[in-house]
């Protein structure tokens, strides 16, 4: 529920929001910002995979991999926190200067994504205290989350190194 209403909220400012599509990125405009952001993204999408290796060590689910050293458990959550911090800028940045598009179908798919982001982000948030719920809950939503980032990823970083294009799969 709360993943909906964050998405729903984010959708909805950014839907109204009047774009500013010259707005500066740490200094950069057009295609400079888009250079930037996709580096960042794909800075994003490494320490992604970094999460989901320490929470497979965590759930002892790594082929042939000791126990879990005491660190993993902290180094998992201050992953979590780093892609926080380094995506916001990069979302408050989409969301200042390109609003919430619907058309094309890259864009809408980049728009929507990027706010269920941090719907999806939330919940997980809340649903790592609580202690009622199954024990597949907290991996689904992980999941859920490095798959929205790789869908981020390929919809703007990848598209920005293919020339403005996306790859045919």
């Amino acid at each position: 529920m709360l993943a909906a209403a964050v998405t729903a909220a984010l959708v909805t400012v950014g839907r109204v929001h009047q774009p500013v599509y010259p707005a500066s990125f740490f200094g950069q405009i057009g295609l400079g910002a888009l250079r930037l952001k996709s580096w960042i993204a794909t800075v994003t999408l490494g320490l992604a995979g970094l999460q989901v290796v320490l929470a497979l060590w965590l759930y002892r689910k790594l082929p042939f991999a000791p126990a879990p050293a005491q660190w993993a458990g902290m180094a998992h959550r201050m992953t979590g926190v780093v892609l926080l911090a380094v995506t916001i800028p990069v979302a408050m940045h989409c969301l200042f200067a390109y609003g919430v598009r619907l058309t094309p179908l890259r864009a809408a798919v980049h728009s929507l994504a990027g706010c269920f982001l941090y719907g999806a982000f939330a919940a997980k948030v809340l649903l790592v205290q609580s202690k009622r719920l199954p024990g597949w809950v907290l991996p689904v939503m992980g999941g859920t989350l490095v798959v929205v980032v790789v869908i981020l990823w390929y919809t703007a970083a990848l598209w920005y190194f293919n020339g403005l294009s996306l790859p045919h799969l």
